[in-house]
């Protein structure tokens, strides 16, 4: 999928096109975009339903957050789901069932079946990214896991900034009901996709060359196959921690954007619809830039140095310290135009954090990275049910919209703070280590040495 170790951006998309490794990163890169739009329509939507529905802020607060309880409940049983059954049929059957959600979403007739249907829709997503994860790293070679990441999670970011507008145009023609069912049919298009085209073993692809695959990892995939009591726990948790912390700090931030922001602007500055998704979209793609540099970056840092946990640990650091910088206006200033360029920077940083948190799984334990993914993805998960439905508190309860940017502050500083401690900033920890004192040894939990 990559050949090199200084393969230009270009090089890097020329080869999602032309090689079968490549189009299948591209293909999960399209899943990233889909769950996401999916995922954050309704944000976009928000007024609109809100207003039919005769929802109040804490009502609408609470719909949005239904999604993440089982998002969290699911992220370590789907990410051992994909370690035992494979990844194809795990994200095959995610699929069908988000699709469906989200088309039941434009059925909606009230709070508790908004809840309900966003309970589904949470339920489907739940095994997506770890699922992703094990699917990635089988098919990409180690020294451009950073990047992968970037880039999957910089086409969720896309679906961000895109999404209101796109979300708007297809409501003002079909109605925000419609909205939902035709982005459903679009899901449950990319589900029919992966069944054909996806294989859980890179060899088994009838389009691979054996160029292709001798650049790929070699993962021990006979337990493949439903035997998950052979998963380490116990190591897993243990080494996965830190990096849970840290993520949930990051995505208390991630998650005001993802479902407030269209809201804050409307009801903080009284924009319009169509002004909304225009300052969303500037702000959303921030994020996509920030995704990509901090995938590169992180794999820059490692060819560099050759210490893998190092390059991971120092772009985490300088992700939150600048995000936390550039959130401070909001604290203090009412103006648009100010408001706007610093939360897109502090997008731009936040984002930085993608690439080399989500590697970590990958560069630890890559024959578990669904569970030791979907270990980590916990902490999103849980931030994503505590912090819209406590941003909607805060503003039902104190009718200021810069009280509730004192907590991503204050965490993003406390993320900072755990990743120079806690994540592990020497050798030891690199992929096949035989360090005793490493985290978590990979070389006894999964074969992530090179063909």
């Amino acid at each position: 999928m990559f050949q090199g170790k200084t393969m230009t951006p270009t090089a890097y998309l020329r080869h999602t096109f032309t090689t079968a490794p490549g189009r299948i990163f591209g293909l999960v890169c399209v899943m990233y975009f889909i769950t996401y739009v999916d995922r954050v329509n309704i944000s976009t939507l928000a007024p609109l339903m809100a207003h039919d529905l005769h929802l109040s802020n804490v009502q609408l607060g609470l719909a949005l957050s239904a999604f993440g309880y089982p998002y969290a409940l699911l992220q370590i049983a789907g990410g051992s789901l994909a370690d035992s059954l494979g990844p194809r049929r795990t994200l095959v059957i995610s699929g069908i069932i988000w699709g469906a959600a989200t088309i039941l979403t434009g059925l909606v007739g009230g709070l508790f079946s908004l809840i309900a249907i966003r309970v589904l829709l949470g339920i489907g997503e739940g095994a997506t990214f770890p699922a992703a994860t094990r699917a990635v790293a089988a098919w990409v070679p180690s020294t451009r896991r950073g990047y992968a990441q970037g880039m999957m999670h910089s086409s969720s970011r896309l679906a961000n900034a895109l999404t209101p507008p796109l979300t708007v145009m297809i409501a003002l023609w079909l109605g925000w009901r419609g909205a939902f069912m035709v982005l459903g049919c679009v899901s449950l298009g990319w589900t029919l996709a992966w069944a054909f085209m996806f294989r859980d073993r890179p060899a088994e692809h009838p389009a691979i060359t054996a160029g292709e695959l001798a650049e790929l990892p070699v993962i021990d995939s006979s337990r493949t196959g439903g035997r998950g009591g052979d998963i380490p726990w116990r190591a897993l948790v243990r080494a996965m921690m830190p990096a849970t912390l840290i993520y949930f700090c990051y995505n208390w931030t991630l998650w005001l954007y993802i479902t407030w922001l269209p809201t804050f602007f409307v009801q903080a500055y009284g924009l319009n619809l169509k002004h909304t998704a225009v300052f969303s979209f500037g702000v959303f793609a921030a994020g996509v830039v920030g995704d990509t540099c901090g995938g590169l970056f992180t794999d820059y840092l490692y060819r560099r140095h050759g210490n893998l946990p190092q390059a991971r640990r120092q772009v985490i650091i300088t992700s939150m310290i600048g995000s936390m910088f550039c959130l401070l206006p909001a604290l203090f200033v009412h103006n648009l135009t100010a408001i706007g360029i610093a939360l897109a920077s502090a997008f731009f940083f936040l984002e930085l954090t993608v690439g080399p948190i989500w590697a970590i799984p990958m560069d630890m334990a890559p024959r578990y990275a669904g569970t030791s993914s979907g270990i980590m993805n916990t902490g999103s998960a849980i931030a994503g049910i505590l912090s819209p439905f406590a941003f909607g508190l805060i503003i039902e309860l104190s009718h200021s919209y810069s009280l509730p940017f004192y907590g991503p502050v204050v965490l993003l500083l406390l993320g900072a703070a755990l990743a120079f401690h806690y994540l592990p900033s020497g050798p030891d920890a690199a992929p096949g280590s035989s360090n005793p004192g490493s985290p978590l040894p990979v070389h006894t939990i999964g074969n992530a040495h090179g063909r």
